[in-house]
């Protein structure tokens, strides 16, 4: 008798009600969309990896090391959906297409010494994996204290999402002009709308030179701290899911509880408590 999660199919049918017919129209429908977005998160990772990988090179590391049976023809239909395809000698980022139109702006950054937040604003955007498809994550960083200060979860990658994620971080910020935003050189950050939206308010524009992800450093490493920490251990069934576990690890979890080395082990919001406490403390000496 066929079995799925330690149940027969009798059985799943007979404690849900639900006729054998009726488990495989929902087995047939929903098993194949699943398949391919596990195989499609065990490509991204190969990929994360070796960053040079081709698809035959990903199809070996799949079949010869994980044990994967799939045809190098899948692979390649895959990578190809998701933008994997030729990325040698170029950073690997799902996320970011920096073949568009639109200005690209110097890197700011290595001129910059932070002594104080709302200096420096750091973006980025990643994919977030569920059961049948991907959402992807916009953040938005204060670099000095690596407070998440916005963010937002989309189902696509248009500027709309970054743009959102921005609103998030103003509505949370009150700043001055001469405040720099980093980012890469992705079309969401250079598109029209959200580079008005941060002339608008007085930002100073900086992205990262090509196909060097080092300089937007402090964004990267919250998002692999986010993989890893929260990502890769859940199973989400939807969005709805997805937004109420990661705004938990977010705003709770990262923002007022998780230690940092590079805070003195402090977390972000009593990093930048310290930070107002020192500073009220010195004019008030100045009276």
């Amino acid at each position: 008798m066929m079995q799925r999660e330690g149940f027969s199919i009798q059985e799943a049918c007979r404690m849900t009600e639900l006729s054998r017919a009726g488990f495989y129209r929902m087995y047939e429908e929903h098993e194949p969309r699943q398949a391919d977005v596990e195989l499609r998160d065990a490509i991204h990772k190969v990929v994360i990896e070796n960053r040079c990988y081709g698809y035959r090179r990903v199809w070996e590391d799949l079949t010869k090391k994980q044990g994967w049976q799939v045809n190098h023809k899948r692979v390649l239909r895959l990578m190809r959906e998701d933008n994997l395809l030729a990325l040698r000698k170029r950073r690997y980022v799902l996320t970011t297409d920096s073949h568009h139109p639109f200005a690209i702006y110097p890197n700011l950054v290595p001129r910059l010494v932070l002594n104080g937040i709302n200096q420096l604003w750091v973006a980025d955007i990643t994919y977030i994996r569920l059961r049948e498809t991907f959402l992807y994550l916009a953040v938005i960083l204060d670099a000095h204290s690596r407070k998440v200060i916005g963010w937002e979860l989309g189902d696509t990658l248009e500027a709309s999402l970054a743009v959102a994620a921005l609103k998030r971080a103003l509505a949370e910020r009150a700043i001055e002009p001469g405040i720099v935003h980093h980012s890469d050189r992705g079309v969401q950050y250079a598109s029209h709308e959200y580079v008005a939206m941060l002339e608008a308010h007085g930002f100073l524009i900086s992205m990262s030179r090509s196909g060097n992800p080092y300089d937007n450093a402090k964004a990267e490493s919250f998002m692999k701290t986010l993989k890893c920490e929260e990502v890769y251990l859940q199973t989400y069934r939807d969005r709805e899911e997805a937004q109420t576990s990661i705004a938990h690890f977010i705003d709770e979890v990262y923002n007022k509880k998780r230690l940092h080395s590079s805070l003195g082990y402090l977390p972000p919001v009593e990093f930048e408590a310290h930070i107002q406490n020192k500073e009220a403390a010195t004019r008030q000496r100045s009276v």
